[in-house]
């Protein structure tokens, strides 16, 4: 008998549109002969599954069920693909902790670090892993343009710590443009961070792992056509993504090594991305961690699996199956 799985998309951020997308790719990736699909669209309270004809049937949130044809259809799995709130910060995985409903992505610790970008990359930094001098700031808080100038200096980027796709980042130059960035990133999040500008070249490398196996994915470099990898450079084709990147062997090899490693430090599950600056030397330097990764057909991670020579069918199934095993599963 088939398993039900819900593709879990949308969202509470200006993510939601993005998400969306992530969700029709892995509709196209998973083994509908395995398993009955559905996209479920959550945008505040309305949640409701997408069904084939076209039409809308709302989630019971008691149990995530609905109805269809006069029978209710409970969820055997949930693949998480929201880039936001509450799929990427924990709130959701911690409602289906208490739902006994097995995901495909990390538990509610490490996904809520994840989020916070500053937290994530201030533990990690605490086990060797170099990152970007930064200030943090919370609703309410401010900082001087001058304190910014000593501290941090200029170029810098100003961003919201919660979140992704670029939404509200600034690449500040110049003094008078810093205040109005923290403006613009606090329209996007409740936390702001201030992050030193690194020059060098902008890479990125997938990794998921079972108890069987650990796979870490050619590495991608990312060559922007703007002044850095934005909105419009992730989504709308102005950049260059080159799988597998133009680094030396060795560096390859030090940041497949650091990308398994963070996974474990982290507790991770399901497929993460984790994008770096190389700097000159060699040095390699943490900018985030992503554990709920874009996942359309032109993403990151399809490219990297590609360039690996695997199937994302393969992949998808890898981690549903092993996460039924991890669970106790369900027959």
């Amino acid at each position: 008998m088939k398993r039900t799985i819900a593709i879990v998309a949308g969202g509470d951020t200006s993510e939601f549109h993005v998400s969306l997308r992530s969700a029709q790719g892995i509709y196209s990736f998973i083994d509908k002969e395995k398993y009955t699909l559905y996209i479920v669209e959550m945008h505040g309270l309305d949640w409701h599954v997408q069904l084939p004809d076209g039409a809308k049937a709302p989630v019971d949130r008691n149990d995530f069920s609905f109805v269809l044809d006069g029978e209710k259809v409970t969820f055997d799995f949930a693949y998480i693909t929201i880039h936001g709130t509450p799929g990427e910060d924990g709130r959701l995985q911690g409602y289906f902790d208490m739902l006994h409903i097995p995901y495909s992505c990390c538990g509610v610790l490490a996904a809520s670090l994840t989020y916070d970008k500053f937290a994530c990359n201030q533990y990690l930094k605490g086990f060797g892993v170099r990152i970007a001098e930064s200030l943090l700031l919370r609703g309410g808080q401010s900082v001087t343009d001058e304190d910014v100038m000593e501290k941090i200096g200029l170029p810098c980027f100003i961003k919201p710590s919660l979140g992704g796709s670029s939404f509200g980042v600034t690449k500040v130059t110049a003094k008078e443009q810093i205040q109005p960035a923290i403006t613009k990133a606090f329209a996007e999040a409740q936390e702001v961070l201030v992050e030193a500008f690194m020059d060098g070249t902008e890479i990125t490398c997938g990794c998921y792992k079972t108890k069987d196996k650990s796979v870490v994915f050619p590495i991608t470099e990312v060559v922007s056509h703007n002044e850095y990898f934005d909105y419009e450079a992730k989504y709308n084709g102005a950049s260059d993504e080159i799988t597998p990147a133009r680094i030396s062997d060795d560096l390859t090899r030090r940041v497949q090594t650091l990308t398994s490693a963070i996974y474990d430090i982290l507790g991770a599950y399901g497929i993460i991305r984790v994008d770096y600056i190389i700097t000159e030397g060699e040095k390699i330097n943490l900018l985030e961690v992503n554990t709920t990764p874009g996942m359309t057909a032109t993403s990151f991670i399809p490219q990297q699996v590609r360039a690996a020579g695997m199937e994302m069918k393969d992949v998808m199934t890898d981690i549903i199956e092993n996460k039924f095993k991890d669970w106790g599963g369900k027959d």
